[in-house]
């Protein structure tokens, strides 16, 4: 699933190619990519036509296009596990998957694709935060990313050393710290020493924002790379994929060597998914017996 460095990508990709141009047509041609907008196809397509996008903007891993000079909603985009935004000629090859085609009247058109069909397209209210901002109403829960200026790093460190939950668990909660998946989540670890298993609560302060500044430079150095692929599922805007893979130190390398220690990567079994860790420079915690009691 795309994470943090995939979504900002994709999100600067269309600041760049997709904004401030009038929409001239909307087809949908999956009723599934547009299933969260209540009213329907018919709704979608009316009240785009005509309007612009007036910035490009993001929350963890929700991305949003407010519409017209005065917003008062936006078009809400979650790539799911397979979304993809392309911004293409409007008489460029077709591609694979596209559920809803955006045209603009100079020519281009945005187009969501999406194999899995988890991802999807709605248009939503925008409602004040408590810095004044704008997010759609259904991404108001979510919290800030590590990345945003206005993240509150002490508010982060308290309420993670309140945590009796596994800290890996913790770094998923996207009411906690939103953008960061399982990917990152392993990375960050491994780079600040910590298994994932560790309750939030035995951490110190100063152990607490190690992670954050560990959580902080993996999710840079990726975004560096233009994100993580590992298959033609996560592309930018224009159909190129990211390479932070090649830089990975655990996730995805069990049975090699830790890059730091030398000792072979483990994986152990983690919410239906997989976590990556090395042994030796990430102790488990005493209560941890097996990996597979991970999470």
């Amino acid at each position: 699933m795309p994470e943090l460095p995939e979504v900002e990508t994709v999100r600067a990709g269309l600041a760049r190619h997709a904004l401030h141009r009038r929409i001239a047509e909307v087809e949908v041609s999956h009723h599934r990519a547009v299933r969260r907008h209540a009213t329907g196809p018919a709704a979608l397509r009316e009240r785009l036509v005509g309007t612009a996008f007036a910035s490009a903007n993001r929350r963890g891993k929700y991305l949003w296009l407010p519409l017209g000079d005065e917003p008062h909603d936006a078009l809400v985009a979650h790539l799911g596990m397979s979304g993809q935004l392309l911004v293409r000629a409007a008489d460029a090859a077709p591609d694979k998957h596209v559920h809803v085609r955006i045209a603009f009247d100079d020519g281009t058109e945005l187009r969501f694709a999406d194999q899995r069909t988890f991802g999807g397209l709605f248009v939503d209210e925008l409602v004040p935060t408590e810095a004044a901002d704008l997010v759609p109403t259904r991404v108001a829960h979510i919290a800030r990313d590590p990345m945003d200026p206005l993240f509150d790093d002490g508010l982060f460190v308290g309420r993670l050393r309140r945590k009796a939950s596994a800290v890996k668990r913790a770094l998923l909660d996207q009411t906690l710290v939103s953008g960061v998946g399982n990917i990152y989540a392993d990375e960050a670890l491994w780079r600040a020493r910590i298994h994932g298993a560790r309750p939030g609560l035995s951490l110190t302060s100063a152990k607490a924002l190690d992670l954050l500044t560990a959580v902080r430079a993996v999710l840079s150095d990726a975004l560096r790379a233009g994100g993580t692929s590992f298959d033609s599922l996560y592309v930018n805007v224009n159909g190129e994929s990211g390479y932070f893979d090649r830089s990975l130190a655990v996730y995805g390398r069990e049975g090699r060597p830790c890059p730091r220690c030398g000792a072979v990567v483990r994986r152990a079994p983690f919410m239906n998914r997989s976590s990556f860790y090395c042994p030796r420079c990430q102790r488990a915690p005493r209560a941890v017996v097996k990996p597979a009691k991970m999470g």
